[in-house]
């Protein structure tokens, strides 16, 4: 059984009787031009685009067209230095290191004017022995050099064959050869994302002097043992133990909620050593597990580690240690080929709903606590309880996990691998090693993660090629996927992690490409493991279009971000669809016809004469559009869990590409950079809901599935609603008898052929109508009103223009918002422009002639405010 207990490492200082020293290098450095034209104070952790934005050197980087403008920043070699005193006598230490946390990335290091190492990896952790460099006054330098000429420098380097893709698509506006550079892989440019390649310390960054010995880091795994029922956790602690000497040592390890108290006795042999430790959860005390967003609670327990050594040392460690296991389950399903592909957490089958996760910002120095915070409390907020750290990113801050262990969000977390092939030359393959055990050592504490993945699509890349590879040469490449991903990364993982599954790929086979020799001819194979599915051309509105996949890792729509975000970083002449602004925001290949093609098939676009007006009500279409694309595909991916059609089905996850955004820029996110919730984040709330009825239509039988994620059965009635366009009456309505909803199944609930619903309700069309429906029980609702539109709403018949009010209260820290419609208004928008927060629901289908919403506030505003920023769209309006 794959299992998993986590600390939150928390490596707090330790706690020693002069075991050791450390000073703090963060704070104000001087930051130099290749050719010293330009020198300027900067903050470290940070860049240099924020450090000449800062002091500004530089507009907004973000602003209109300064990707390219500033693309001079990238090119040029730049020199970071501090002159800086030891605050105690260096000289009374055995060994002193400085350590870089993160080093972005490719740098010569010198101190003193004496080079004490070199890094070109942003992803791992550095440790240069400086114990016979160090001085009381000190004068340290990175000279850097650019990452775009370093990976063009490295492509060249390697002669014997061609390592693919050159360079990103043209429409990126990008960098080439990224994938030469250990480096962030979006930093280059992406398809929804700019061209930022920073050069700086990007973490933290100190000095640290001991004698005798010193705890370089520890961390821990929780294991259960089925046979005996019990919990064990092992530890492990990595020692530098500079004395000439063995040193022994006693550790006391206590975790006191648990009743948990063992004590070791250990011998330290001088060098670099490795202490594995055994620790029994008492048994006679009940150990709460951690569980995902819905299923539970997220139980911790506090943890201490104290290491007693001889001559009085002592480090003491605290952490957060979660206990839960999981589980990758891929086997035969009754009734259909292939394999299943779930994830069971503490033994319980549980459907991954979620989105993929990007970095947050081109400058990693803006993402801060309260950025975090925020986005990750809205995926909770939207019902999710799972999010893909993709593998074009960065492998995220501590916080980002332990915030994630507290709200209960899976992390299924990619390799920083993606869309690529990789070289596999000796220093690339000894760089990659030690960036993977690093992160597995300081990730795998985090219960969050629940699967480790060795990449992003380049089991398809190469498998589909992609890139044009000439047949004879395919052998070439599929042995350095290997090489790299399995004899490799793989390796390492599973030495370092015995509690939670490895994934070579996503999208991938499982099992099944493992059979293949870990690449399957068709990696995109329904019936085993995960898929990417994007479909721009076809009706999204058609549920035939998506694949009944056993796991959905990927999909989506593009829409526009709201006007508010994109009027920061833009002029009026930017504000139209079809601006240069509007193109060069695109990155990609014809995304903005896209957009208005599949908004096309059922709405009418927008046709105000008033260019500003047009370029508002097309953003408000996008985003209608891309909500109820991701909701049809979602819906059907919730609703195949229990099924199996035609071979398909057993559907266990649906991740929708992409949560956030790292600039102000149409894309696949639903929410926008900074925060701001789209309209598909507040659909997210519905079609994520524990319980959730869908409705879809076949060979013209309107069919209802009743969706439970819930852990109990519930006894429920199902209502259908008729109404008509141009009335806020219902035509009609039927209730069904009490029924029992399964927990964890989807079950059909209702079948009706359409032309006997329209017949029963009288004065009915398919142009004239719009169904709702909604579960409840004693008159108690369960679940919000879902609805299924009869026709394209451009066909529709008797649609009014909706007059829409708004009564603003205040109730302590929330606001109210009483609405009243004088029609029935679909997909009602309310805006507060730039003030921070969000609705408790927002582009609904408004059917009643009034409605109250809240507005909870994340920053204090007040009524006066929101009366001034408010602004009602719905859909007539913008015809």
């Amino acid at each position: 059984m794959r299992l998993c207990l986590l600390l939150l490492l928390a490596l707090c200082g330790a706690g020693i009787t002069a075991a050791a020293r450390s000073l703090s290098l963060r704070g104000s450095w001087r930051i130099r031009s290749g050719n010293g034209s330009l020198e300027l104070p900067g903050e470290v952790p940070g860049c240099v685009h924020s450090a000449l934005f800062q002091r500004n050197l530089i507009q907004d980087p973000y602003y209109r067209f300064n990707d390219l403008n500033y693309r001079w920043i990238s090119l040029d070699d730049w020199t970071y230095s501090k002159e800086f005193k030891i605050p105690f006598d260096i000289s009374k230490w055995q060994k002193v290191n400085l350590i870089f946390e993160g080093v972005d990335t490719v740098a010569k290091v010198l101190l003193n004017n004496v080079s004490i190492g070199k890094t070109n990896n942003m992803f791992k952790r550095y440790s240069f022995d400086v114990t016979g460099v160090v001085k009381t006054i000190n004068f340290i330098e990175l000279r850097f050099q650019s990452p775009v000429l370093y990976a063009a420098q490295q492509s060249r380097a390697h002669t014997r064959y061609e390592v693919p893709p050159n360079c990103p698509p043209s429409v990126q506006k990008g960098e080439c050869h990224v994938n030469f550079i250990r480096k962030e892989q979006c930093s280059f440019s992406w398809d929804w994302g700019p061209a930022f390649p920073t050069q700086g310390i990007w973490k933290d960054v100190r000095i640290e002097a001991y004698n005798i010995c010193h705890l370089n880091y520890f961390t821990f795994s929780p294991l259960y043992d089925n046979r005996a029922q019990e919990w064990n956790l092992e530890i492990e602690s990595s020692f530098d133990v500079v004395s000439s000497k063995p040193v022994s040592a006693q550790v006391i390890v206590e975790i006191p909620k648990l009743q948990t108290q063992q004590t070791y006795n250990i011998e330290l042999q001088p060098g670099k050593r490795i202490v594995e430790l055994f620790v029994k959860i008492n048994k006679n005390i009940t150990v709460e597990t951690w569980w995902p967003h819905g299923h539970g609670n997220q139980t911790g327990y506090n943890m201490t580690i104290l290491f007693k050594l001889d001559k009085d040392l002592k480090f003491k460690k605290s952490a957060k240690v979660y206990f839960r296991t999981v589980e990758l389950i891929e086997e035969p399903i009754e009734g259909s080929p292939g394999l299943s592909f779930y994830f069971k957490i503490n033994g319980f089958p549980i459907f991954l709903k979620g989105s993929n996760w990007i970095p947050a910002d081109s400058f990693q120095d803006r993402v801060n606590s309260e950025l975090l915070q925020l986005l990750l409390q809205s995926v909770v907020d939207a019902n999710m309880n799972t999010l893909r750290v993709w593998g074009g990113g960065i492998y995220e801050q501590d916080e980002f996990y332990e915030l994630c262990d507290e709200l209960g969000i899976m992390v299924w977390q990619d390799f920083m691998f993606a869309c690529a092939l990789y070289p596999t030359d000796r220093d690339f393959m000894d760089s990659v090693r030690e960036e993977v055990a690093y992160q597995v050592r300081r990730l795998k504490s985090h219960p969050c993660i629940v699967t480790w993945s060795g990449n992003n699509e380049n089991e398809a890349a190469l498998m589909m090629n992609w890139y044009h590879i000439d047949f004879s040469h395919m052998g070439t490449y599929i042995k350095d996927y290997v090489k790299l991903y399995v004899k490799n990364i793989r390796k390492v993982v599973l030495a370092e992690d015995k509690t939670r599954p490895f994934i070579t790929s996503s999208p991938t086979n499982g099992a099944e490409s493992i059979a293949e020799g870990w690449l399957s001819a068709n990696p995109y194979n329904t019936k085993f493991g995960d898929i990417h599915f994007y479909d721009y051309i076809s009706d999204c509105w058609d549920w035939n279009v998506f694949p009944k996949a056993r796991f959905a890792s990927e999909y989506g729509y593009q829409s526009w971000p709201s006007f508010s975000t994109l009027e920061k970083v833009s002029t009026k002449e930017d504000w139209s669809y079809k601006s240069r602004f509007s193109l060069h925001r695109q990155h990609h290949e014809n995304g903005n016809d896209q957009m208005l093609l599949q908004a096309g098939l059922h709405f009418k676009l927008p046709q105000s004469t008033d260019p500003l007006r047009a370029f508002k009500d097309t953003i408000y279409l996008t985003q209608v559009m891309q909500a109820q694309c991701v909701k049809t595909e979602t819906e059907f991916y919730r609703r195949s869990r229990s099924e199996i059609v035609n071979g398909e089905g057993h559907t266990m996850g649906a991740l929708y590409w992409q949560l956030n955004d790292i600039w102000q820029a149409p894309s696949w996110a639903s929410l926008e950079y900074g925060g701001k919730w789209k309209m598909l984040h507040y659909f997210a709330r519905h079609f994520f809901a524990p319980l959730l009825p869908v409705g879809f239509e076949n060979q013209s039988v309107f069919f209802i599935y009743g969706v439970s994620d819930l852990r109990s059965d519930c006894n429920v009635t199902l209502t259908v609603r008729v109404h008509t366009w141009h009335s806020l009456e219902p035509l009609c309505s039927r209730a069904t008898k009490h029924f029992v909803m399964k927990a964890g199944e989807a079950v059909l609930l209702y079948q009706e052929r359409v032309p006997e619903l329209l017949r029963r309700c009288g004065n009915c069309t398919r142009q004239s109508c719009v169904v709702s429906f909604y579960l409840s029980t004693d008159s108690k609702l369960l679940s919000s009103a879902n609805y299924h539109f009869l026709s394209s709403l451009k066909e529709a018949v008797g649609l009014q223009k909706a007059h829409i009010t708004a009564i603003i209260s205040q109730q302590e820290d929330t606001f109210v918002f009483d609405l009243e419609t004088s029609a029935v208004a679909p997909f009602v928008w309310l805006d507060v422009g730039n003030v921070p927060g969000r609705f408790s629901d927002n582009g609904f289908l408004m059917t009643e002639k009034t409605r109250t919403i809240f507005f909870y506030p994340w920053k204090p505003t007040s009524k006066s405010e929101l009366e001034q920023s408010f602004r009602v769209t719905s859909l007539t309006d913008i015809y």
